[in-house]
């Protein structure tokens, strides 16, 4: 499916605890979601053609991006697609660590909204490109083929999509536990009016799954 006006349709991922908070206050890394749901959104991630992450992400967590089931990779093969979609790094500047998982192996894009590039010395599998800003963006990923994109995170750059009005599907694993003290899923901004649309809700281990689609107008 396509979204039509030169970009491709997204698709916003995210795990939240019931008070709405993607991490808590320590300094070790909260995981919301348990085995079932990772392996939900591995399928998801199998099914589009690009993956994306902000630079805050890849520092705080270094994620690899890959579809990690090896049947979901040789299906893609099969279909005459590369076994895991483009993984882009979304970037305002200032630099990566080039060790970081996301630059190595498969095809990785980096965008740029800032004055210098992300990677020290890029290369191989490696591009940094800069853009004006996140429309911008989505177009150079759907004049490249992209018509999938399913965005991972984190807060700032799922903020930075839903205020602009440009998720066009919502995939919020709300996990059984209260944090308190943490991260929200976004940042306080000026959001479209309207609601939602609940498309389903499906229980995936302990974790509930809504899936919302942006209503038209």
């Amino acid at each position: 499916m396509r979204a039509g006006h030169g970009r491709p349709y997204v698709v916003s991922s995210v795990a939240v605890s019931l008070d709405g908070r993607i991490d808590d206050a320590s300094p070790a890394r909260l995981v919301l979601s348990g085995p079932e749901d990772l392996d939900r959104v591995d399928d998801v991630r199998a099914g589009v053609d690009a993956v994306l992450v902000g630079a805050g992400t890849v520092r705080a967590d270094d994620p690899r991006l890959l579809v990690r089931s090896a049947d979901r990779r040789a299906a893609r093969v099969a279909r005459g697609l590369p076994e895991t979609p483009l993984r882009v790094v979304l970037s305002r500047g200032g630099l990566l660590d080039p060790a970081a998982r996301v630059l190595s192996g498969a095809p990785t894009l980096v965008l740029t909204t800032g004055a210098a590039p992300d990677v020290p010395a890029p290369g191989g599998s490696v591009e940094v490109v800069t853009v004006p800003d996140l429309p911008a963006a989505l177009a150079l990923l759907h004049d490249r083929g992209i018509g999938r994109l399913l965005v991972e995170g984190g807060a700032a750059v799922h903020t930075a999509f839903l205020a602009a009005g440009l998720v066009d599907e919502l995939h919020l694993a709300v996990a059984p536990l209260l944090v308190g003290s943490g991260p929200p899923f976004v940042h306080p901004a000026a959001f479209p009016a309207g609601r939602w649309r609940l498309a389903g809700v499906d229980t995936v281990g302990d974790v509930a799954v809504l899936r919302l689609l942006r209503r038209a107008g």
